[in-house]
């Protein structure tokens, strides 16, 4: 059944290496902490590529059919210490080899013959603006990876045990365009063992509730780029006509309305910040981003960052709703000659390689807003028994 209701209250070409491995860590994280009772806080953090220590050419010549492989059944497991992360991965490399401690983000990239858990004939779940194979991508061997972290036993993911786990439970992506594509992936691999009803979508098609009948498991994703108050003038193809109105002490009541009925939720957001904002505080226009002749004053998105983030948090750490809740740090770029709004491309058929790429400037602000504000929240969550 479909209803075009909104049950949220108030009021739809990204790089496959990154999204579709961090659905994957996401998704086996929670693993290690179905057993908690409290609220927990996990940072889900990318750090950049490490150097490919197998050869970085195209293991598609030696590949299996993609269609005719069974998804795997090896049960997930990690090591039990707890997960760090870091801005620096060399010197985490050093320190995991020597601690044998174990972190799913420090790593590399392998060929991979086994192929991936689905492809676009397989799952009904690929949009058609993302459907690389139907559009005409003449390539496969981008599909033939895996992440390989150091220290960690990362074997496939299990769907049939995901399932079973999630019986009687809730999920939420909570987000962008990124979260969306999450799900999507997520939707491909559970199908495997159980198709999901759809229960919900919204006017835009963004927001939508799946429900697994034989597990009782309930899959949402919420759209809310910013996680606050936006007034968006966007179409479609995320061409703006006016500048975002930008409510920096007002959350997006989509999601904390819907909050208290999720068992486990990803939460993240970042990249929008970027766009020529105003911004409003106690219904009063405060300053902006990047908005020449406006004669208001340049905060910059780094200010607008880091008050949505402190609002987010101190409404989670705040919250009396028991959940287990894993923050997605921002995403380096993964469009090139460009943004995504702007022409940028993707065309790399193969992971990059250590020294490839290097994080621009802002990138690193939004980063270390992240991890600045995440700690302080942690701390707090951590004197109330919820970390």
């Amino acid at each position: 059944m479909r209803s075009d209701s909104n049950p949220f209250s108030s009021t739809k070409h990204k790089h496959f290496f990154v999204k579709f491995a961090v659905s994957l860590l996401l998704i086996g994280l929670s693993f290690r902490l179905f057993v908690s009772d409290s609220i927990s806080f996990s940072s889900v953090g990318e750090t950049p590529a490490i150097e490919q220590a197998t050869n970085t050419e195209s293991p598609e010549a030696n590949a299996l059919s993609i269609e005719d492989k069974e998804p795997g059944s090896t049960d997930f497991a990690v090591n039990g210490s707890q997960i760090q992360f870091s801005n620096d991965s060399a010197p985490n490399r050093t320190q995991i080899l020597e601690t044998g401690e174990c972190d799913l983000f420090i790593g590399d990239w392998i060929p991979d013959p086994s192929g991936p858990f689905y492809t676009n004939r397989s799952c009904l779940a690929i949009e058609g603006h993302q459907n690389c194979m139907k559009n005409g991508r003449p390539d496969t061997g981008y599909l033939y990876w895996r992440w390989n972290p150091v220290g960690c036993d990362l074997p496939r993911f299990n769907p049939k045990k995901f399932l079973d786990l999630m019986r009687n439970k809730s999920w939420a992506f909570i987000g962008d365009s990124i979260s969306r594509n999450h799900v999507q992936s997520l939707l491909c691999i559970l199908s495997q063992v159980e198709q999901a009803d759809e229960m919900y979508h919204d006017k835009e098609y963004r927001s939508k509730i799946w429900h697994f009948p034989a597990h009782n498991f309930t899959l949402s994703v919420i759209w809310t780029p910013f996680l606050i108050k936006a007034d968006v003038f966007d179409d479609m193809n995320g061409v703006s006509s006016s500048e975002v109105q930008l409510h920096l002490d007002v959350l997006d009541h989509k999601w904390t309305n819907e909050y208290r009925n999720f068992d486990y939720a990803v939460i993240a957001g970042g990249k929008w910040f970027l766009k020529t904002a105003l911004y409003h505080e106690n219904d009063s226009v405060t300053g902006c981003h990047h908005c020449p002749g406006k004669n208001l004053t340049e905060l910059g998105f780094d200010h607008a960052y880091r008050k949505a983030l402190r609002l987010i948090f101190d409404f989670i750490t705040g919250s009396d709703h028991s959940s287990f809740i894993f923050f997605r740090t921002t995403t380096p770029d993964h469009f090139e000659n460009g943004e995504w709004f702007s022409g940028g491309s993707c065309n790399r058929t193969v992971p990059s390689k250590e020294g490839e790429i290097d994080m621009r400037d802002v990138d690193i602000t939004m980063r270390n807003i992240e991890l600045e504000e995440f700690e302080k929240a942690a701390e707090l969550g951590s004197g109330k028994g919820r970390f």
